[in-house]
C-alpha cells in the first residue's frame, strides 16, 4: 500500500480563486507559461502540509484562503504513527487535511476533522510527502537524516534497533549504579532521615478514612449540649412528661379506639393493625434516641484528644502526602529505599557486573553497526555516482563521510553526505555546495538508488530542470518515470522531454476575466498534451512542433 495525495482543493491562494486537482499514482506533471502560477500550486501543498507561509499568499480582496488535501492508501507504518499522534485515518485508510489562512495572518488547521496545531500538521505532512526544489530539501540538507538514508539502503535498520536497545539498557544500569553510590557520611545521614520518617509514621498508626471519622466525632463533641437538648425534647414529645401525654401514649389510645371500631367494621381492623405497627416503630425510634443520647456522655478531655489526633494526621499529611493513603504509601517507599541503601554494597557489586556485560554488548554491536555502515556507504557512493553520471552530472562526486564519535544512541559514527562539484575540489556538505537545481537532481539520484528502501511515497520536485536541456532533460524525465513506477511523483517543469513521460499532465493557465487575473489548473487529455508539448517545444504551435510532440509521447509509450 502506498500513500498518495489523491486530491487538492485550493481557494483564494494568490491568483488561484478556486482549483480542484485530482492527482494520480505515477508521474504527475505541471506545466504552463512562465508566471502562470505553477509554483503557487506547490506553495499551496506546502501550506496544507504545515510549512511556513506568508499571509500575502491570500488572494487580494479575499478574507481567507483554504487548502484541502486528501491522502489515500495510507501505509501500515503511517497508520500506526497517525494513531500514536492521536489522528487516526478513516476506516478506508484516507486522511483529510485542511488549512485556512486569514488575510490578517491568523488561521487554523484540521486533520480528519480534528483541530490541530501547525507543528503537528508539519510532523504528519513530512511523514507523507517530501518536497524538493529551490528551497525545500528538508531531508537532503539535514545531516541528522543522512544516517537514516544510509541504514535504509544498507538494510541495517534492525541492527541499529538492536544496538539502541542495548544502549538504553546500559544507560539504565549506569543510572541505577549512580543512584546506589554515595559517600558513607551521606549514606549515614540518609539512613537516619529515613529511619526517623518510618518511625514517625508507624508510631502514628493512621489508617485511611480516619481523619474524616475524627472530624465527625469532633463536631459531635463540640455541639453535644445542643444535640442533647434536641434529643431530650424529641423523647419528651414521644414519651410525654410533666403530666402531659406523649405521642406514644396518644397513639396507643388511638390504636385502642380504632381496634374497638374494627370489631364492627372490617376496614377499621386493617387500619388498626397499621396504627399498631406505627406505634411499635415509634417505640423503636425512641429507643434509638435513648441510645444516641447515652453516647453524648463523654469526658472533657475526649475532645482535646480528638483535636490532637487530627493535628497529628494533618502534620503527617503536610510532610508525606495529601491523604492518609499517601502517607502510608510514602512509608512503604521509605522502607524500600532504606532496604536498598542498607544493601547498597551488594547491589553495587551486582550492578557493576551487569554494567560490564552491557558495555561489552554495546561495544560489540557498535563495532558491527559501524562496519555495516561503511560497507553500505561504499555501495551507496558507487550507485549514486552512477545515477549522477546518467543525469549529466559526471563531474559531481558524491561521498559519504563517516567519522568516529563517542558512543551514543546512534552508535559511534557521525554520517554526512558530501559533494565535490568539480574535479580537484574537496568534498563539502551538500547544503553548502549544491544549487537548487543540483539539489533536485542529487535527490533524484538518491531516490533512484533508494527506490525500494525509502518509506515516503509522495515526492514533489519543483524546478528540477533548472539549467538543463537536451539529452540531460530526457534522462531526467526517464529517471522521474522510473521512480514513479513505485510511488507518486509530482513535478513542475518547463521541459517537453520531462513532460512527455507523465502519466498525468496538468496545464496551469492564467486568464484575465472582468479585470482580474485568474489561474486555472486543467487536466489534459492526449490532444491537450500534444498541444502543450508543442507550445513548450516551439513557443508557437506549428505542425512541425505538433508532430514532434506526438513522437515524444509515442516514444514514451503514450498514444
Amino acid at each position: 500500500m502506498l500513500n498518495m495525495l489523491s486530491s487538492l482543493h485550493i481557494e483564494n491562494i494568490a491568483v488561484i480563486e478556486k482549483a480542484e486537482i485530482e492527482l494520480g499514482f505515477g508521474l504527475n506533471i505541471l506545466t504552463g507559461e512562465t508566471g502562470a502560477g505553477k509554483s503557487i500550486v506547490i506553495d499551496a501543498i506546502n501550506a496544507v502540509l504545515g510549512e511556513r507561509v506568508s499571509k500575502d499568499i491570500v488572494r487580494t480582496g479575499s478574507g481567507e484562503a483554504r487548502i484541502t488535501a486528501v491522502f489515500t492508501d495510507i501505509s501500515e507504518k503511517n497508520l500506526r504513527q497517525l494513531n500514536e499522534l492521536g489522528y487516526p485515518a478513516d476506516e478506508d485508510g484516507s486522511l483529510l487535511i485542511q488549512r485556512t489562512i486569514s488575510a490578517d495572518g491568523r488561521g487554523g488547521c484540521r486533520i480528519n476533522g480534528q483541530p490541530s496545531t501547525i507543528s503537528m500538521l508539519r510532523t504528519i505532512g513530512r511523514m507523507l510527502v517530501n518536497i524538493h526544489g529551490q528551497h525545500e530539501n528538508q531531508s537532503l540538507l539535514s545531516p541528522e537524516t543522512h544516517l537514516f538514508y544510509l541504514e535504509q539502503i544498507g538494510g541495517i535498520v534492525p541492527l541499529h534497533e538492536e544496538y539502541r536497545r542495548a544502549y538504553r539498557e546500559m544507560c539504565r544500569i549506569k543510572e541505577l549504579l549512580e543512584q546506589s553510590k554515595m559517600d558513607e557520611g551521606l549514606k549515614a545521614r540518609k539512613i537516619d532521615i529515613l529511619q526517623f520518617q518510618i518511625n514517625e509514621i508507624e508510631a502514628a498508626q493512621i489508617r485511611p478514612g480516619e481523619e474524616e471519622e475524627l472530624s465527625a466525632q469532633r463536631d459531635l463533641y463540640r455541639n453535644a449540649e445542643k444535640i442533647a437538648v434536641a434529643i431530650s425534647g424529641a423523647r419528651e414529645q414521644l414519651l410525654g412528661g410533666d403530666g402531659s401525654a406523649g405521642a406514644l401514649e396518644l397513639l396507643s389510645d388511638a390504636v385502642s379506639q380504632v381496634n374497638f371500631a374494627g370489631q364492627y367494621v372490617e376496614s377499621m381492623a386493617e387500619l388498626g393493625k397499621k396504627l399498631e405497627s406505627l406505634m411499635y416503630d415509634l417505640e423503636e425510634y425512641s429507643g434509638e434516641l435513648r441510645d444516641f443520647f447515652s453516647q453524648l456522655d463523654f469526658e472533657p478531655d475526649d475532645l482535646e484528644q480528638v483535636e490532637e489526633r487530627l493535628d497529628l494526621i494533618r502534620r503527617l499529611k503536610s510532610k508525606y502526602g495529601g491523604s492518609e493513603q499517601a502517607v502510608l504509601d510514602y512509608l512503604e517507599q521509605a522502607k524500600k529505599e532504606l532496604e536498598e541503601i542498607e544493601l547498597s554494597d551488594v547491589r553495587i557489586e551486582q550492578l557493576n557486573g551487569e554494567l560490564k556485560r552491557a558495555e561489552s554488548m554495546v561495544n560489540e554491536l557498535a563495532k558491527k553497526l559501524s562496519d555495516e555502515r561503511r560497507k553500505a556507504a561504499k555501495k551507496f557512493e558507487q550507485n549514486v555516482n552512477e545515477q549522477l553520471n546518467y543525469l549529466d552530472m559526471p563531474n559531481v562526486r558524491f561521498s559519504v563521510d563517516i567519522r568516529p564519535i563517542e558512543p551514543g544512541p546512534n552508535g559511534i559514527d557521525r554520517v554526512e553526505f558530501l559533494i565535490a562539484p568539480n574535479p580537484g575540489e574537496p568534498p563539502k556538505p551538500i547544503a553548502r555546495i549544491a544549487s537548487g537545481g543540483e539539489l533536485s537532481r542529487i535527490m533524484l539520484a538518491l531516490k533512484s538508488v533508494m527506490a525500494d528502501a525509502d518509506d515516503i511515497d509522495t515526492l514533489i520536485f519543483d524546478e528540477i530542470d533548472s539549467g538543463i536541456s537536451g539529452m540531460a532533460a530526457s534522462k531526467i524525465g526517464i529517471k522521474l518515470r522510473e521512480i514513479s513506477e513505485k510511488r507518486q511523483v509530482i513535478c513542475v517543469t518547463h521541459l517537453a522531454q520531462i513532460s512527455a513521460q507523465a502519466r498525468n499532465h496538468f496545464l496551469i493557465v492564467k486568464n484575465v476575466r472582468g479585470g482580474r487575473t485568474y489561474t486555472d489548473v486543467l487536466p489534459l487529455d492526449y490532444q491537450g498534451r500534444v498541444k502543450e508539448l508543442a507550445r513548450i517545444i516551439g513557443g508557437v504551435i506549428s505542425e512541425a512542433a505538433l508532430q514532434t510532440a506526438r513522437e515524444m509521447l509515442s516514444n514514451a509509450g503514450w498514444n
